[in-house]
């Protein structure tokens, strides 16, 4: 019942259900976690790695909605077992990563007996929610050069940046052109170099005035 210590504050016996259910599943990176339209049978928690949840737009671009990281869960999942409906969504899995699965009949009993694993599965679901609304917001109302200068601002404050211009512009939900253009315009103005599949930010204080 080891695994069942994810779960703040869980009753003897659901932690006895929670041991006695749920799975562990190792995923490769890449490894196709769910696809839309696929049916839900299980409740995800991501113990190590990470699992990155996008969609496609009707113009055809790749829109990450959000990463499930070490004890979070997937939003997406939790709608897909309350309302009993499918993926709308894809979700890989983009580094090694360890994850508990709860069978569905397992998730419904433990969410109709225990208090503790209600709060835990509605306080994941809200606090994601609400990051998917300021998604919605910053997408429809921020400039993409001030989004793009707060993700080279956040990457690069670890080192140098290695990503293709494509994969960023897909986490912002751009395009490959867009992103290539203002990366140009900011190596000209001296806020980044760019290298061969790496991006080095050279200017972090410029970077954080232009997206602040």
């Amino acid at each position: 019942m080891e695994d069942a210590s994810i779960i703040p504050g869980l009753e003897a016996a659901g932690r006895e259900l929670f041991g006695r259910g749920a799975r562990r599943v190792q995923l490769k990176p890449g490894h196709r976690v769910f696809v839309p339209g696929q049916a839900c049978s299980g409740f995800i928690i991501v113990k190590h790695g990470a699992v990155r949840v996008s969609t496609v737009t009707d113009t055809g671009r790749e829109l990450m909605l959000y990463r499930v990281g070490p004890e979070e869960t997937c939003v997406l999942t939790t709608a897909c077992l309350l309302s009993d409906s499918g993926y709308d969504a894809e979700g890989i899995a983009e580094t090694e990563t360890e994850a508990l699965v709860v069978p569905k009949p397992v998730f419904e009993t433990l969410l109709a007996s225990s208090a503790a694993f209600r709060q835990f599965v509605f306080s994941s679901y809200g606090g994601r929610l609400r990051d998917l609304i300021a998604l919605v917001q910053e997408v429809s109302q921020r400039h993409v050069d001030r989004r793009l200068a707060r993700f080279l601002a956040e990457r690069g404050a670890a080192g140098p940046i290695a990503t293709t211009h494509q994969e960023i512009a897909s986490e912002l939900g751009t395009a490959r052109e867009v992103v290539s253009r203002l990366l140009k315009q900011f190596e000209t103005e001296g806020l980044v170099t760019l290298e061969r599949r790496q991006i080095v930010v050279s200017n972090m204080a410029a970077l954080a005035r232009l997206h602040g």
